[in-house]
Order: C-alpha cells, then structure tokens, then sequence
C-alpha cells in the first residue's frame, strides 16, 4: 500500500509543502491540515465515530463523525468529502464551514478545518477505521469529557463549538 502523502501548511492553514505521513507524524513541527465533520441529527445530537483499535493515535475512543487528513494537493472542501465517503459511506447533501483550530498533540501538530452537517442516516462505517457509530446528547457528551471516552482532538472541539454557541 502507498504512503499517504499530506499536505503541509502555516499557521493560517495555508500550502507550504508536501511531506508522507510517517513523516509528519514523528516531526511536530510539521503542521498538516486535517477536516472534520460534527454531525448532527433532527433531535440536535451529534454523531460520534469510535475509532477502530488499530488506530496508532487514541484506538477505540470516540472522535468526531468524521476526520482525515487533507492529501497533499487536495483542497479542504475536496478532502471532507473523501472522508466522509470512506469512513461513513455517506455524501452530505450539504456542509457548513465552522471553523479552523490549531491542535497539537504528543506525535503530531494539525490545522483542523471543521464542517456541520445535518445528517440522520443510514450510515455504512467502515470498520478498518471506524468500529462503532452513534448519536450522543449534548448532556451525554458532558457527563464524559474528562473520562478517557473521547480523543483529546474531540474535547477541544466540542469546547470550542459550546464557545462559539453551536451547541
């Protein structure tokens, strides 16, 4: 199997270079630029993703719906659609920007673009990345920050998205 090859950017998220992910992943100092979807249902809870325990960072806890690196030349809007295909087997009618974020954590540094869905199902996970898929209650989530459920990258999320009044 290829190496992936990620897309390097600045601070402001912006291209500055290309590098494989075995390689970003062992240089902090390396930004790579990552997208993530929070996925929401009709009732107001957001989709969680559990991820597969292969996983070299965070295996068998709970993420966003969505999230992967963006390929090295591959634009944002380009790279979120791609994930979501292969990790949900879904094709969002419809994305809304939210924000991007700066997260560092013990392996690696990313930009993070974040998206809001709207989205009730079905979905069709693929299990080499993801295990498990769920709707939590806002409450729900609340009650588990802080217990070893969540990837640290999830926690800083969903503070930021109380932060800005998302949720």
């Amino acid at each position: 199997m290829k190496e992936e090859i990620l897309q390097l950017v600045d601070l402001e998220g912006n291209p500055v270079g290309q590098a494989p992910r075995s390689v970003c992943h062992k240089d902090k100092s390396l930004i790579q630029m990552v997208v993530h979807i929070e996925i929401f249902n009709d009732k107001g809870e957001i989709y969680l993703q559990k991820r597969s325990e292969t996983k070299d960072l965070y295996p068998g806890l709970w993420d966003t719906a969505v999230g992967g690196h963006v390929g090295a030349g591959e634009k944002p809007e380009e790279a979120v659609l791609r994930e979501a295909e292969e990790e949900l087997g879904i094709k969002p009618d419809k994305l809304d920007f939210l924000f991007k974020y700066m997260n560092e954590n013990e392996t690696e540094t990313e930009v993070a673009v974040v998206y809001k869905s709207l989205y009730n199902g079905p979905f069709h996970i693929d299990n080499d990345e993801v295990i498990d898929g769920r709707f939590y209650t806002i409450s729900e989530i609340q009650s588990l920050i802080g217990k070893n459920c969540f990837t640290k990258s999830f926690e800083l999320e969903f503070s930021i998205l109380k932060e800005k009044g998302i949720i």
